[in-house]
């Protein structure tokens, strides 16, 4: 059966659900495959995406089995249900490698106040930032924050994102951070898409601890000696984060705390100079963290030690973009070997964006990434990141279906129409996750016609 783009059957029972037998997406003008080692692309590697023309994608039992030719797929696989890609792009689902999803109100007066020139170290010092959400979560259930949360990642899903990192860090207490991780639970319980969490109660120092003439080493023998062993052993978390920065954690207490959870089981991640060289890249390599993120005041040294090493240079341009501050010096990163992923940094102070296609448009214009590099760096590398680019990235045989299709006829065009929402399906480990909720565009109507002149 084939099911037109925007028809009836390519609404969400078009999956490849086990025990469905073989799913064809088939009359796509592209194949952006990301295909090659389960492993990050690093520097020049980026520069090939792997795409094809004249193929279509086979998908069964939740994994990818074959990426050939539409008449090759239909005779290995005969009978097979098809989805008529309308001459639209076929490509690994993106990989949002770093979000703070999990949260209750946006904060939308403090984008106001960094309108009128109040910094955000500022604006933390004065109880707002972090510590804003922190009251705010703290004041809602739990059924509340799951609630919000699931809507979020439904408008991930809708731009072709299948796999997420939700971290928590907005409860800053011993039982606040278990009660957000299992709020995370919750959530990648209900949703299709694939949910990676990460333990970030190192991302501030609580207020009730700055007060306490020894509140801070409180905090982080919390941290290290209950906090990290209860998540680990109830396996609420997968990495262990620190936001490494002056005025927050410094190196010495951020090595301090990622041995810690690397003790308990769970694996580094940073949040590394963001707003100052402190030192955070070279921290991350030292400790092989998975991902050392932000990087807008990266040093020359810290390039040098994240090019040396198995760590990945997350980049988060929609953050700076809203800061109205200066970007990560991704082409620096590139050129020097290093492996770069993307991610929204979806969180409700400096960051509220839910639209990845649009983090491709940054990487373009922004980051002056090239179109290939943008979209290796928004999958394969950001499943390396999570440690997952064994498992997910890429459209190659044995790997999980995480796959999307966009309406549009070229990969560039995805970064290239800013703004507009052009994904059309997407499904993760075979299972449709959009539409989710919403109809399916067809590729005529949402596909925007150049102007001739």
């Amino acid at each position: 059966m084939t099911a037109p783009l925007g028809g009836p059957a390519s609404a969400p029972q078009a999956g490849a659900a086990p025990g469905d037998g073989p799913l064809l997406l088939v009359h796509a003008s592209e194949v952006v495959t990301c295909a090659g080692p389960g492993r990050a692309r690093r520097g020049a590697e980026m520069a090939d995406a792997g795409v094809r023309t004249g193929a279509g994608v086979a998908m069964q039992d939740g994994r990818v089995v074959a990426v050939e030719p539409d008449e090759a797929l239909r005779r290995r696989f005969p009978g097979a249900r098809e989805v008529d890609c309308n001459g639209g792009v076929i490509a690994p689902g993106f990989v949002d490698s770093h979000t703070h999803a999990f949260f209750g109100a946006p904060r939308v007066a403090e984008h106001e106040l960094r309108a009128t020139g109040v910094p955000y170290l500022e604006i933390a010092r004065r109880g707002g930032g972090i510590h804003s959400s922190v009251r705010d979560l703290r004041a809602r259930s739990t059924d509340d924050l799951v609630a919000r949360t699931l809507p979020r990642l439904a408008r991930l899903a809708a731009g072709g994102v299948t796999t997420v990192e939700i971290k928590s860090g907005y409860g800053l207490s011993l039982d606040e951070e278990l009660r957000s991780l299992e709020g995370i639970a919750a959530v990648a319980a209900r949703v299709p898409v694939n949910v990676v969490a990460t333990c970030l109660g190192a991302h501030e120092i609580p207020l009730e601890a700055r007060e306490a003439p020894d509140g801070r080493e409180r905090w982080l023998r919390t941290l290290a000696e209950e906090l990290y062993p209860t998540v680990a052993r109830r396996r609420l978390a997968t990495f262990v984060d620190v936001f490494c920065e002056p005025g927050v954690f410094t190196v010495d207490e951020s090595r301090r705390l990622l041995q810690a959870g690397a003790r308990a089981g769970m694996r580094p991640k940073l949040h590394a100079d963001e707003l100052h060289d402190g030192g955070a890249a070279g921290l991350a390599a030292e400790l092989g963290a998975a991902s050392a993120d932000h990087l807008a005041a990266i040093a020359p040294g810290g390039i040098r030690a994240l090019a040396a090493s198995d760590t990945v240079a997350t980049l988060l341009p929609a953050t700076m973009l809203f800061l109205g501050r200066r970007q990560a010096p991704a082409r620096a990163l590139v050129e020097a070997g290093c492996a770069v992923a993307l991610a929204t940094d979806l969180n409700p102070g400096t960051s509220p964006l839910q639209s990845f296609s649009l983090l491709l448009t940054l990487a373009v214009s922004e980051l002056r990434l090239s179109a290939a590099e943008a979209w290796v760096a928004a999958t394969v590398n950001g499943a390396a990141a999570l440690g997952l680019a064994a498992e997910t990235g890429q459209l190659a045989p044995g790997f999980r279906a995480d796959v999307a299709l966009h309406a549009v006829d070229d990969h560039r065009a995805l970064p290239y129409w800013f703004g507009e929402r052009l994904c059309a399906m997407a499904w993760a480990a075979g299972r449709p996750c959009h539409p989710w909720g919403a109809s399916v565009p067809s590729a005529g109507a949402t596909t925007p016609q150049p102007d001739p002149a």
